[in-house]
């Protein structure tokens, strides 16, 4: 089966774009060798973007950097998304009960994408961005959402996805991975015990959809040293209360 771009300069278009997300403001010659092409190919397809609004260059150092256009495709998008809105009330007062971070994230092949967060009132905050994916293997949103399919599905988005051990936590063995998320199935909330980022432990929950497939799931997040045990196990209970109050 034919599986290549049938646009393929849209290969090129879109490889500078992300590479210019990733760097941040860069020369072009720079940007050449971190894309690999030859320095007319690129130049054209920068001109291009300038030309559309989707890049700019400073006049003082030359350099070249993405404009505030992505951003607003980006908003666009999220507007769009009907579960944002009505679930933001609901997210900003599980922040607030639990003086912790909140995320809503919507589920992305093998990944998870942040589209909305609520800021923890800690003094010691947790960066991240609406936007960032992260694994489904090793992310506590990512296992909620998991064990709610079939464990075909679950399966097959396991040998998918890039199993690297992203801390000495990540689980990368499948039956070991099979027993989390029965324990997940059964408790009906997930954990992340820093298996994604050191330092950091999470819970979280999926939102059910009658007869939807799973695409939404929230999260509580914080340094770990405001999250032992005995405190995943009070948030827990706030997260399935806001897990049965999303669900629809």
């Amino acid at each position: 089966m034919e599986t290549k771009n049938p646009i393929q300069v849209a290969d090129k278009l879109f490889l500078v774009l992300e590479t210019l997300a990733k760097t941040g403001p860069i020369g072009l010659s720079e940007l050449c060798r971190e894309v690999n092409l030859n320095k007319t190919t690129v130049h054209r397809i920068l001109n291009s973007l300038l030309y559309l609004g989707y890049v700019r260059q400073d006049e003082q150092t030359s350099y070249y950097s993405l404009s505030f256009k992505i951003w607003d495709i980006a908003n666009q998008l999220l507007t769009k998304i009907d579960l944002v809105e009505e679930a933001r009330p609901l997210l900003k007062e599980l922040a607030s009960k639990t003086g912790e971070t909140v995320h809503l994230v919507q589920i992305d092949g093998i990944h998870a994408i942040y589209i909305a967060k609520e800021e923890s009132e800690n003094s010691v905050r947790l960066v991240s961005m609406v936007g960032k994916r992260i694994p489904l293997y090793c992310s506590g949103v990512g296992k909620a959402l998991l064990a709610d399919m079939p464990d075909d599905e679950i399966r097959q988005i396991w040998e998918k996805s890039d199993r690297r051990a992203l801390t000495e936590h990540t689980i990368t063995d499948y039956n070991t991975f099979m027993e989390e998320i029965r324990a997940i199935r059964q408790n009906g909330y997930a954990t992340d015990n820093e298996e994604n980022e050191l330092g950091v432990r999470c819970i979280a929950a999926s939102i059910t959809q009658k007869n939807q497939p799973p695409r939404y799931a929230f999260s509580v997040s914080a340094p770990i040293h405001r999250m032992d045990d005995a405190r995943m196990a009070e948030i827990a209970g706030y997260a399935l209360a806001m897990k049965e109050r999303l669900g629809y």
